[in-house]
């Protein structure tokens, strides 16, 4: 069924948004959705850098090209993150200080606004599976008792994705309230 391979993609790319809201450990996945100009082309960060943690309030990029350097601090200077970087001339080092009370409570109804995303996502596709089984049915393709079971079907299927997203969210928070 390709409902459910819709949603199981749709959980996922709520699974990458989620990643990219920082907690109180330094993680590369951090920097996911920052791009950098370089010559004229807007280049995602991994692709302009080596990203590693040496330690848990740390993260290190060695950029592939010493002369975007100045490039890479910019783009990440001028991102929502809030974050300052300390460029040593090779390597980028990006301090993570420690979240404040006010700031994970931030960040939490961040988590809670992607997740909330991703569950519209998830009632969209069903929408869009139910509205081809009542044409099916319309088009005599399926008796009424077919529709009505292939209807709960896809139901159940979007209840469980929804679970999943519910799941990851609390999660989250988890790791965002760990101090």
């Amino acid at each position: 069924m390709d409902l459910e391979a819709s949603m199981r993609k749709s959980v996922e790319a709520t699974q990458r948004t989620f990643n990219t809201i920082r907690t109180g450990r330094a993680n590369p996945s951090l920097l996911d959705r920052i791009s950098v100009e370089y010559y004229g082309a807007e280049t995602q960060l991994k692709a302009l850098a080596t990203l590693s943690t040496p330690d848990s309030q740390t993260i290190q990029i060695q950029p592939f090209d010493r002369g975007s350097l100045a490039l890479i601090e910019k783009a990440i200077s001028m991102s929502d993150l809030g974050i300052t970087c300390n460029n040593d001339g090779k390597v980028i080092r990006i301090n993570i200080p420690p979240l404040t009370e006010d700031r994970r409570k931030d960040l939490c109804k961040l988590a809670a606004k992607y997740a909330e995303e991703g569950k519209v996502a998830l009632r969209n596709i069903r929408r869009d599976g139910i509205d081809k089984v009542k044409k099916q049915e319309k088009d005599g393709e399926l008796s009424e008792d077919q529709s009505r079971d292939e209807q709960d079907k896809i139901q159940k299927l979007t209840d469980r994705f929804i679970a999943e997203v519910e799941k990851h969210l609390a999660e989250k928070e988890a790791d965002i309230l760990k101090v």
